[in-house]
């Protein structure tokens, strides 16, 4: 019973077009207006544009597979469970 009450609160499924929050301190050093700096993305909103699971046709198993748009010049790719829904 335990286990089935786990299941269902990590259910929360994450698809292309839903706006997320960071909601983990997340480092980046590739942000536009922080080109070569550490810059924390913790609390920053985007919408996820995609999610990897196949690469020329062929099944991968990336280790960040959620691409988020932040803004017109900014993608990241991050976990799952480095995200919440809002």
């Amino acid at each position: 019973m335990v286990v089935e009450q786990q299941k269902l609160s990590v259910s929360n499924v994450m698809k292309v077009g839903d706006h997320v929050r960071v909601k983990e301190s997340v480092v980046v050093y590739h942000h536009p207006e922080h080109r070569g700096q550490a810059f924390d993305l913790k609390g920053i909103e985007g919408e996820i544009s995609a999610i990897v699971t196949q690469w020329q046709g062929r099944p991968v198993s990336a280790n960040l597979p959620v691409l988020v748009q932040f803004s017109k010049k900014f993608k990241a790719h991050l976990r799952e469970g480095e995200l919440e829904i809002i």
